[in-house]
This record gives structure tokens, sequence and C-alpha cells, in this order.
């Protein structure tokens, strides 16, 4: 194929945002749903200390420091000495058995995490690959997703570990060659002069074997898609694409290489503006669905097994201003379809705000939030900018964690209600930040509640998927749909964000 068609596919096959990127966002809710084990590590740890009379013996403990909290910023010294006798306290507390149990359960939850988002990762890379395989066929690429993700997942974890062992592998032998050379060299020539370039040719080689490596392994989980193919096979047949068409994968490299760096410069530049999140928000929804799409044009090409997209006549400014219509059109059915949901994620989160209010009364007095402290020098643009990429991050990850049954969205609404309540109860100025939260909390709440909404919905739907109620056609019109939902909460998310850059922070200092 030549590189001008693939690009071309590329674009092609982008113009279906729907039936592409739901797997990606998938991908980057990994994290929020394996963060849930640890919480849930880390309650069951307190009801063990609970019912063990811990956490009262650490209660007392605190109660019998003498004095209130100093205050950290005028007093730091007498807040630290304060500190430490606290944690004395706590110390005392626990038993040898006590902290034993709690230990292991909290490194139980962390080793069973890992595991979780080792397993998900493996699940999600199968499932976009075989999404732009799909999609460069011009087939339905969600249903091609949900399909690949079963049959792919395992030769994708071994590519994992395989490459891990290699990394290891070449890392052990260029040790061993390292500490042979510095002891010949040293015995030899009796000084130590060499051994500067030694270690420098040595890291130089590390540097290219890692890199031969990570060439090899960046075309072979498409392999195993395109081909069908096992771990062991696809890096077989990745070497012959190197060698049969070494200009096609040179090219991908080349691309890789120009897109990482400057993203890394992009994501620096933001991040001194305080607007960084909205940088791995364009990498998620752009930049890596097009460096897979490439790879897998490149190397289903060289197959001869892709057939190009149709091209779509709309223009792109059209399509935009379509996608923002179906967006919001989409979120309004959603609502009005599901009652009985958002009702439900409405009464946790308030719940949670309420209980995270009470959670917070032993803080009074010792620690305390300022709105008018956080607000303070502020660059509107890119605070709008922050604002606005930073919730539409957790409303796609909320939303499409939920795919886990469920849980991790309703964790994430619960989280948020215990943090905004625990702020709220903290807050030296509640009516500055009860004026503050006003203009772009009318949007911004009802978008994150529209998205825990859609990630029990999304959860509901994954049960019936499981249990044979749907199809997987049935289900990947679910997943195109929320989607689509997550566009109209991005429009609402970009409306609180532009209120709470520029309006927000600035509008009732006049009168308060």
């Amino acid at each position: 194929m030549k590189l001008s068609t693939a690009v071309s596919a590329v674009g092609r096959s982008l113009r279906k945002p729907g039936d592409l990127l739901p797997f990606y966002i998938l991908g980057s809710a990994v994290p929020a749903i394996a963060r849930v084990v640890p919480f849930f590590g880390i309650l069951l740890v307190g009801v063990f200390l609970w019912a063990t009379g811990t956490i009262d013996a650490i209660r007392t403990g605190i109660n019998s420091v003498e004095g209130p909290a100093p205050n950290p910023e005028q007093n730091p010294e007498a807040f630290t000495a304060w500190m430490d006798q606290v944690w004395t306290a706590i110390e005392a507390a626990f038993t040898p058995i006590t902290g034993m149990v709690s230990i292991l359960t909290l490194v139980a939850a962390v080793l069973i995490a890992i595991g979780i988002t080792i397993f998900l990762y493996a699940l999600t890379s199968a499932g976009q690959l075989a999404t732009c395989y799909a999609r460069l066929r011009d087939e339905r690429g969600m249903v091609a997703g949900i399909a690949g993700t079963r049959r792919f997942w395992l030769s994708m974890l071994g590519l994992y570990v395989l490459e891990v062992l290699l990394w290891i592998l070449v890392s052990i032998f260029l040790l061993i060659g390292l500490g042979l050379s510095t002891l010949l060299s040293t015995a030899v020539l009796d000084t130590a002069i060499l051994l500067v370039p030694i270690w420098l040719i040595g890291s130089f080689v590390w540097v290219c074997s890692i890199l031969a490596v990570r060439a090899v392994f960046a075309f072979a989980p498409v392999a195993v898609v395109v081909d069908d193919t096992t771990a062991f096979g696809s890096l077989t047949n990745v070497l012959g694409f190197i060698r049969s068409a070494p200009v096609e994968a040179i090219f991908y490299y080349a691309i890789s290489l120009i897109v990482s760096i400057g993203f890394a410069s992009l994501l620096s530049v933001f991040s001194i503006v305080s607007a960084g999140t909205i940088v791995p928000l364009i990498m998620l929804l752009l930049v890596t669905p097009a460096l897979d799409l490439l790879k897998t044009a490149l190397y289903g090409g060289y197959r001869g097994r892709i057939a190009s997209p149709v091209t779509i006549e709309q223009s792109l400014r059209s399509q935009f201003t379509g996608g923002i219509r179906r967006g919001l059109s989409a979120l309004g059915g959603f609502i009005r379809s599901t009652p009985g949901i958002h009702a439900l994620v409405v009464i946790l989160g308030v719940g949670t705000f309420v209980a995270g209010w009470v959670l917070a009364a032993p803080l009074d007095g010792i620690t305390s939030a300022s709105i008018a402290t956080r607000t303070q020098d502020i660059f509107p643009p890119t605070t709008a900018l922050e604002f606005f990429g930073n919730n539409w991050m957790v409303a796609l990850t909320t939303a499409f964690s939920g795919l886990a049954l469920a849980i991790p969205a309703l964790f994430s609404i619960a989280f948020n209600g215990v943090f905004l309540g625990v702020t709220a109860r903290l807050e030296i100025e509640p009516l500055e930040l009860l004026a503050f939260v006003v203009p772009h909390g009318i949007f911004e709440i009802p978008a994150i509640i529209f998205a825990g909404a859609l990630g029990v919905h999304l959860g509901i739907a994954f049960w019936k998927a499981l249990v044979g109620s749907i199809d997987r056609p049935t289900f990947a019109d679910e997943l195109e749909r929320a989607f689509w939902v997550m566009i109209g909460i991005g429009v609402l998310l970009a409306i609180a964000g532009f209120i709470e850059g520029f309006i927000s922070p600035f509008y009732y200092k006049p009168f308060l």
C-alpha cells in the first residue's frame, strides 16, 4: 500500500468516530476501574479496625494530644511537633496482629489492582486494534472490537510479557558485559581510564537494543489481529514485514517519534500555563487512534487485507456541527429514557456529599480550604481550557468505567460527593464558595451526574451482553450511543469551563 493511500485511509476512518473511539475511551478508563480495588481494601481495613476497637483507641490517643493543632503556615515547627505526637498516638493503637492484617490486606489489594490493570489493558488493546482493522476494511468497528477482545486478549497479554522479558534479558546481558569489560580493562591496564567510554558505549548499545525490541513489538499486536495468529507467530510475521517493507516501517517509526516529541513539548508548554489536561485529551481522541490506524493500514496493506473506507463527502465543518447536534440529541434522549438511573445517581451524590460534610467535622480547626486562594492569579483562557479538559476526561472515564458492572461509575460519583462535602465543610468563606460554584455548577454538576448515570447504564448493558439478553450488534449500538451522549456532555462541560474560567472567579467580588 502506498504511504499516501494509508494516510488517506486513516483520515477516512477517523471520520466515523462513534464506530472507533469508544474502545479508546474505555482504555483510558482502566485506571478508574482498577482503583476501586485499593479503595475497597482501605474500606475493609477500616471495618476491621473498627471491629477490633483500634479506631476507638486511635481516637482516644489523638484526644490525649495536648492542645489544638497549630497553624502550619504561621508556626510550621510547632505543627510538625504536634503531628509527631499524633502519629505516635496512632502507632500505639495498633497491635502486631492488627498492623500485620492491615498491611497484608492493602498489599493484596494493590497486587490485585495491578493484575486487573494488565488484564484490562490486554482486553482494550485487542478491541482497539480489531476496531481499527474493521474500520480500514469498511466494516462495523464496534462489533469487530467486541469480538476482538475475546479472541485476541490472550495474545496481547503474551506480547506484554515477552516484551518485558526481553527488556530484562537485554539489560542483564549488557550489565554482565559491562561488568566483565570493566574488570578486564582495570586488570590489564591497571587504570580506570577506559571506564567512562566503556559505560557510554554500553548505554548506547542498551538504548539501541531497547528501541529495536520496541520497533518489533510496535507492529506485533497489529499482526495478531490482521493475521489472526499467536504472540510468537506475530513476531515472526513482523520481522518479515520489516525486511520486506522497510520504507513503510520506517515511515511509521518516524511519525511516531515526531508525534511523541511534539506532544511532549506541547504538554510542557500547556503545563506551564496550567492547561496541561487538554493534551492527554487530544492524545486520547485523535493521536493514539490515528497512530493505531496508520500502523494497521501499513501492515494490513502489506498483507493485502485492507479495503479503504468509503470517502465521506460531508465537509469537516458540517460534520463537526452535525456531531455537536447529534451529541446533544443523544444526551437528551438518554436523559428521557433513564429517569430511574438518574434519580439513583442524584441520591448517591447528595448522600455522599452529606457524608463528606459529616466526616470532615474532626478536621475543623486542623485544616481549612479557601476558594479565594485557589482562584487567585488565574489566567481565564488557560484556566477555562484546563477546567474543560479535566472535567471532560473525568466524565469520560466515569462513564466508560461503568462497563465493569456499574461499580466504578458509582464509586466515582460517591468519591466526588464525599470530596465536595469535605471541601464545603472546610471552606473558610462558605458564601464565597457558593457564589463561585453556582454559575458554572448549573452546567457542570448535571453533566457529571449524566456521566455517572451513563456509566450505570453501560454496566447494565454489559451484564445483559454477558448473560445473552442482548446480542453483539446491540451492545455495539450501546457503546456508540454512549460516545455521542459523551459528546453532548462535553458541550455542557465546555460551557461550564468557559464560565468557570471567565466569570465564576470574578463576578461576585464587588458584592462580597
